[in-house]
């Protein structure tokens, strides 16, 4: 019988906020699969701690600190990437804040956060990644987005904006590439998932009712995002597996 999915030996894979969450259980669930991996992340400490966790089991791994916000450093952060292993086939844009405040009272610099990093670092990374997979031939292109992509909520405009943001962004950019080359796109979008995202909400109430809504509720793990990651780009080249949306099984909205 024919394997599900087909393992990554030769392949290179670039994730951003590959320092925890869902970018670091990525990067080893890419790497367990056969593919060298670029960690882009702000904490160059925690990069190096899972570059040598990787490396122990006979990984290859770039190291690459970035800001996505920082055009400079993303051009940098693709192009060490690309001599290190000499192709990206993978990019994963994983880097996201989530800063859950009502419009009336929220501060205006975290709308502004959302978006530099949600939206605008996304299309940066993808902008600068998107001509060497246009030059070698194919490539696949994984944009995290959230179920708050698909429903807005109280409390959570400048959030759903940006996530809506990178489901639009996503799906033109399928349409843009389709046909010219084997080049993919994969949207995810989760549900509640145990990472330390939560932590950051500045508003003390919305913390709290995220808080109890995880401690309350079987949530998803950041290994259950990076095995459906895996499972995408581990399909064959004709096969383009669009999107997942993926929740808790007790998740309502």
């Amino acid at each position: 019988m024919e394997a599900i999915t087909e393992n990554l030996d030769g392949k290179a894979a670039l994730i951003t906020g590959a320092s925890s969450g869902i970018g670091e259980r990525t990067a080893k669930a890419l790497a367990e699969s056969g593919a060298s991996v670029a960690l882009a992340a702000r904490r160059e400490d925690e990069l190096h701690q899972l570059a040598d966790e990787i490396e122990s089991d006979g990984g290859e791994t770039l190291v690459v600190p970035t800001d996505v916000t920082d055009e400079d450093d993303v051009a940098e952060m693709v192009d060490r990437t690309h001599e290190e292993f000499g192709s990206i086939d993978v990019l994963v844009n994983n880097a996201g804040v989530m800063l859950l405040e009502n419009v009336e009272d929220a501060d205006t610099d975290n709308f502004r956060q959302m978006v530099e990093v949600n939206l605008l670092g996304l299309m940066d990374v993808t902008h600068e990644v998107l001509p060497y997979m246009q030059k070698q031939g194919e490539g696949h292109i994984v944009n995290i987005s959230s179920v708050a992509g698909r429903k807005a909520m109280a409390g959570g405009a400048g959030y759903n904006a940006t996530k809506f943001g990178v489901n639009g962004f996503t799906e033109a950019l399928r349409q843009d590439v389709t046909g010219e080359n084997d080049i993919r796109t994969t949207l995810i979008e989760p549900g509640f998932v145990d990472t330390e995202l939560a932590e950051h909400i500045p508003d003390d109430e919305q913390q709290e009712q995220t808080k109890e809504l995880l401690e309350q509720m079987d949530v998803l793990r950041p290994e259950d995002i990076a095995r459906s990651i895996a499972f995408a780009v581990g399909q064959p080249t004709h096969v383009d597996v669009n999107e997942l949306l993926i929740r808790p099984t007790g998740q309502e909205l």
